[in-house]
């Protein structure tokens, strides 16, 4: 029997490749070179409001 293609090692696999997705995704999040970019992205929704006032 080959263990190269056992489910067992495909979900280990699986497990640590999104484990380091989910860290790469929160060192990005949460980066300071970003600060700026999510700061007026997260002003967006009260943009129109200026304007109409």
């Amino acid at each position: 029997m080959n263990t190269f293609f056992d489910v067992n090692f495909w979900r280990s696999a699986t497990t640590v490749v999104s484990l380091f997705v989910f860290i790469g995704i929160l060192f990005w999040a949460y980066s300071p070179k970003h600060k700026a970019e999510f700061d007026e992205a997260a002003l967006l929704p009260f943009q129109n409001d200026k304007e109409s006032s």
